[in-house]
Parts: structure tokens; sequence; C-alpha cells
């Protein structure tokens, strides 16, 4: 009996060193295996193995075929018109007709008189053009003009007032009377009275001769042909005149 309880002792100490030795295995071996069930139990596992698979229904709505539609006919039905519409219809033509009628002829009036103006406008224009083109250019120094002197004369007998013809020449520079007085009257075809501003120096001679615009003349010519003789005009001289001294010299020239 004795002996029994020594062996029994025996083999229970060598359980509990056994136990001892490899209580962490044991308890990694006892955790493993909770884990394994709960994780069974999760999953929904049978102790068998078999997995428990809920049904999967999918519901297909019914297919209904649709109608088909009948394509309309792309021609165009016919309009039909009452007799009024149609009345109306010629009527609305008659009027825009009869207002194109008008307005046509009107604005033909219109631009037969503009046409006619602008026509001979431009015809004036081309002959004007073609008249100043097929003038030449003329040298005015070479330009030979009779010259009233008045050498030998008394002076207080002089004027400023020399009549040639039709036409004449009037001069103002006070104090002061020409000695050579050039006569471009008998140049210029057209007529017309030009005005020469003139300026002159102590010796008597003409530094500046500018001929003022004259819109009544319409040979232009002569207000170069009076400019160009008032700048041959010679004065007498006086010392005691002006360094530039100002006057003019009016040319009235009768058409040829």
């Amino acid at each position: 009996m004795i002996s029994n309880l020594i062996f029994y002792f025996c083999l229970v100490q060598k359980f509990i060193k056994i136990y001892r030795q490899n209580i962490y295995g044991v308890m990694g071996t006892l955790v493993f295996h909770i884990l394994l069930f709960a994780a069974f139990l999760l999953s929904d596992v049978d102790i068998k193995g078999n997995v428990k698979e809920d049904a999967i229904l999918i519901e297909f709505p019914d297919i209904i075929p649709e109608p088909e539609v009948e394509e309309e006919s792309l021609e165009e039905k016919p309009e039909v018109r009452t007799d009024k519409e149609n009345y109306n219809n010629r009527s609305n033509i008659a009027s825009n007709r009869s207002a194109t009628e008008n307005t046509t002829k009107s604005a033909d009036e219109f631009f037969d008189d503009e046409y006619l103006k602008e026509l001979e406008a431009a015809q004036k224009l081309v002959s004007d053009v073609n008249n100043q083109l097929s003038k030449e250019i003329v040298d005015l120094s070479d330009i030979k003009m009779p010259v009233e002197t008045t050498e030998g004369m008394d002076p207080d007998s002089i004027k400023n007032v020399i009549y040639t013809g039709e036409s004449n020449i009037i001069y103002f520079l006070e104090n002061r009377y020409h000695l050579r007085l050039p006569v471009p009257v008998y140049l210029a075809q057209g007529g017309g009275t030009v005005t020469v501003d003139i300026k002159v120096n102590q010796a008597g001679k003409v530094t500046e001769a500018v001929a003022r615009q004259n819109n009544s003349i319409r040979d232009k010519q002569i207000l170069l042909y009076a400019q160009e003789a008032a700048s041959r005009t010679v004065f007498n001289s006086d010392p005691n005149a002006p360094a530039s001294q100002k006057g003019s010299i009016q040319y009235t020239f009768v058409a040829q």
C-alpha cells in the first residue's frame, strides 16, 4: 500500500515536473483550440466541417415587348386654304407689287436726277483736270512784260494810277513813287482784280510780294502774273523810309 502511494506520488511528481517544463506549450495549445472553436462558431461551421451557405435569390423582371411605333410619313399634307384666305393672299400680293413698283419708280426718278448731276460734275472735273494738265509749266522769270517808267519825269507829276486801256494798275506806298512798273494785264485770258501785298526796302526794291486769294477769279494764272509783276517793280530810294515799308499794288485784268 505504501509502495503504491510512493509510486503514485512519484508519478504525480513526474507529471508536475513535465507540466512545469511544458506549461507554455500546453497553454498555447489550449488557447489555440479555444480560438479555433470560436472561429468555427463565428463562421457558422458545424462539427462535421460543412459550411452553411444561404441561398441567393435573383429576381428577373418580366420583359414586356414594346409596341412598334409606325413612322410618320415624311410627305407633307397639302395645305387646304379657304376662299377667304386665298382672297387675302391675292390682296397682299397685289399690295406688295404696287408698293414695289412705286418704290422702284421713285428710286428711278431720284437716281436719274442725281445721276445726271453727278455725271455733269464728274465731266466738269475731268475737263478741269485735263485743262490744268495740258498747260505748260511757265517760268515766270522768262516772261517779258511791258514796263511803265518815270525816267526824266518830275516826281511831283508822277501818279500812282496807271491806265493801260480798259485795265489799270494802282499802287499804295506812302511818300514813294515808282521808277519801273511792269504791266502784266496783257498776259492773261481771264479777267479779275488781284491785289498784291508788298514790302519795299529803302533802296526802293520790292523784297516780298504775296498775291491775295480771290475766289471770284477762275484763271488762277493771273495771280502768279500779278505777283511776278509786283516783285519786279522798282520804287524811288528814300533813306528816311522804314527799312521794310509795307504797301500794295492792285492789278485789274480784262478778259482777252
